[in-house]
């Protein structure tokens, strides 16, 4: 049985993918290679083959995000398994190393997670909200272990919402121990923050690693924009109830906040006068654009099921509450 195992969903790739499984083959740490592939119409499957990887097929309409994970960990050798997406490519050849090195940190340790860095096309208002999100995870650049004191597993999960139920499966590392006794639920979105959820209930710690870095942004349309932040944020109305404020005053003092950030973020870098005023107003629209993703979003549960179908960039219909304090 290998020590670690890497497994990532797959459909349709392309270029992108490539640079993920060539960072994968730099990597100091040995693994096994497991990817699960949902209907590729590209070489994406042909393309794996040739790392070295296992290749699993999943028919698309029995694709879920929970679910293709769970097929992925139970078909890994690894005794930890570390995830990523077809577009998140491990930063440098340590990626790997790092990301294991959380385990060491505690006893208790069951999932371990990493930073996106933008890409080098990434839009200026992505890379700024990405490395402020990132950076306050951890100020002093340390890795982070975070769990639940025993009195608080019982709490609201409403009160979970932010860092302390964060994570990505983007780029991540699983306990296979872990795994077995709190699997991914089956649903078809946000699986990653329910995992943690889950895990930090059960007992587990949850660990941030900033320097396990993967490369992971995405230059949307201004409709794919809008439409990402109505998955997102219906996503957190099924998991966690939240609802986004409607109220005007609330929008205003959020957007106020968002440009006074990127602000002070681009004097700290220096950036001329010009530039930083034509960021601060591609900020202005890339917030704008967000937040009426994330009203409407937020608000799935009103609306019908041919519009959530249309306004949602992966296609999914309607809306499907967890009840996460139930289990």
């Amino acid at each position: 049985m290998p020590e670690v195992s890497v497994a990532i969903p797959v459909r349709d790739g392309g270029a992108t993918f490539a640079g993920v499984l060539d960072a994968l083959a730099r990597q100091t740490v040995a693994h096994e290679l497991v990817v699960c592939d949902s209907g590729s119409a590209d070489r994406s499957r042909e393309l794996a083959q040739a790392h070295g990887a296992r290749v699993l097929q999943l028919a698309p309409e029995r694709f879920s995000h929970g679910g293709a994970r769970n097929l992925l960990m139970d078909a890994a050798g690894g005794t930890h398994v570390a995830l990523l997406t077809q577009d998140a490519q491990p930063a440098d050849e340590r990626w790997l190393e790092r990301l294991l090195a959380g385990f060491q940190l505690a006893g208790d340790v069951g999932i371990v997670y990493g930073p996106y860095r933008p890409r080098a096309d990434a839009p200026e208002p992505v890379r700024l909200e990405l490395e402020r999100w990132f950076r306050s995870l951890s100020v002093d650049g340390s890795a982070q272990v975070e769990r639940l004191a025993a009195g608080e597993r019982a709490l609201p999960v409403s009160e979970l919402v932010g860092r302390r139920g964060f994570f990505t499966d983007a780029n991540a590392c699983l306990s296979r121990a872990a795994w077995e006794r709190v699997p991914f639920r089956e649903v078809p979105y946000a699986e990653d923050r329910v995992l943690a959820l889950d895990m930090l209930r059960a007992g587990y710690a949850k660990v941030y690693v900033p320097q396990a870095a993967v490369l992971h942004s995405h230059a949307y349309t201004a409709g794919q924009q809008l439409r990402r932040s109505f998955d997102e944020w219906r996503a957190l109305r099924e998991v966690y109830g939240w609802r986004e404020p409607a109220a005007p005053v609330h929008l205003l003092s959020q957007l106020c906040g968002e440009l006074g950030q990127a602000r002070a973020q681009l004097l700290a870098e220096g950036v001329p006068p010009a530039r930083r005023r034509t960021t601060l107003a591609a900020v202005a629209r890339h917030h704008a654009l967000s937040r009426a993703g994330a009203l409407l979003g937020s608000r799935a549960d009103r609306l019908p099921a041919a519009l959530t179908r249309r306004l949602s960039l992966e296609g999914r219909t309607g809306f499907a509450p967890l009840n996460l304090d139930r289990r």
